[in-house]
């Protein structure tokens, strides 16, 4: 249970099988750290362990965000309980099928149908990534109906699961078969893979350092990578606003600070429709067109407006209390 008023609450009242889950993240960046050390081997192009360091990163952080979250849940507190273990359980097992595919097989894991046993793991992570979708989707549902003192936390915590489910959604958008696929599957009968990460190019092309996002083509991991750490972005902005009160006195108003995380949350959405429009028209993140910058420009403009309306629209009560200290002080 959260501290009155307090948004930062003990680790032992946090959801116990997602910090589990987060600790085993954190052991299997390590063994991943160094499998990209010892190992030479490669899949598609890539460290044959560049995909399970990157997924324990982001799993673990994810996780820890979301039993943190939780203890925000009052209402329907054992739902959320559930909630959080059926997520903890269906993306545990998505990352054990990972390793295993990978790792043990030495074989791709998304979009994969060479064989029946690889259709078969394909499927199955595709059902753990379902349940974990529809679980944060009911997590956002939740925090609804939570009374949680700080309003600015309270917008963040809503606008931060409802963004993540949606940055979840993007992820169906590469189920999808490419017109090479189609082409296959016309002339063949079959296919050996059923959708890709990239749009207008190859999987497994150039791509940025790390992250392995493609440089030549659109990339639909860029939009999902954005939308479902929103969960964490916009409490970090509310613990800014927060922080940055104590030396600007227009964000002591948590009011002020609400709005403003209202507009970063627009904002996120707004970038999020961006990256997803970009991709599905297969441009690179690193080549954007005209249209894109123009679009950036505008939604850069719009906050930037937004924001500073944020700032000077101090409630009406809370303007009153102010003019009367600078009448006392004179």
């Amino acid at each position: 249970m959260a501290d009155k008023g307090n948004p930062l609450v003990t680790l032992r009242a946090w959801h116990r099988p997602l910090v589990v889950l987060a600790g085993v993240m954190g052991v299997l960046c390590a063994v991943s750290l160094l499998g990209l050390l010892f190992d030479d081997r490669t899949l598609v192009n890539a460290p044959i362990w560049l995909k399970p360091f990157k997924f324990s990163v982001s799993i673990g952080l994810y996780a820890l965000t979301l039993a943190w979250l939780l203890t925000h849940v009052r209402r329907g507190r054992r739902a959320g309980w559930w909630f959080g273990t059926l997520f903890a359980a269906g993306i545990g097992l998505d990352f054990a099928l990972l390793v295993w595919q990978i790792i043990v097989r030495g074989r791709t894991l998304h979009f994969n149908q060479s064989t029946p046993a690889d259709a078969m793991i394909n499927n199955l992570v595709a059902g753990g990534a379902y349940t974990a979708w529809s679980m944060t989707a009911a997590v956002a549902v939740l925090l609804l109906f939570q009374r949680i003192p700080d309003r600015a936390l309270r917008s963040a915590l809503r606008w931060g699961a409802g963004l993540a489910v949606v940055g979840m959604y993007v992820a169906t958008l590469m189920f999808t078969a490419t017109p090479a696929q189609e082409a296959v599957l016309e002339a063949n009968g079959k296919f050996s893979t059923f959708g890709a990460h990239s749009v207008g190019v190859e999987d497994g092309g150039p791509g940025l350092p790390v992250v392995g996002w493609s440089t030549v083509g659109g990339d639909l991991r860029i939009p999902h990578f954005v939308g479902i750490h929103a969960l964490q972005v916009l409490p970090l902005v509310a613990f800014g606003l927060l922080l940055l009160a104590r030396r600007y006195r227009v964000l002591e108003s948590d009011v002020v600070r609400r709005r403003l995380v209202r507009t970063a949350g627009a904002g996120y959405a707004g970038l999020i429709a961006l990256l997803t429009w970009q991709a599905e028209r297969g441009q690179s993140i690193v080549h954007p067109d005209f249209w894109t910058l123009a679009a950036a420009t505008g939604l850069i403009a719009a906050l930037a407006v937004a924001g500073t309306l944020s700032l000077r629209s101090l409630p009406r009560a809370e303007r009153v209390v102010s003019a009367e200290i600078l009448r006392s002080a004179r």
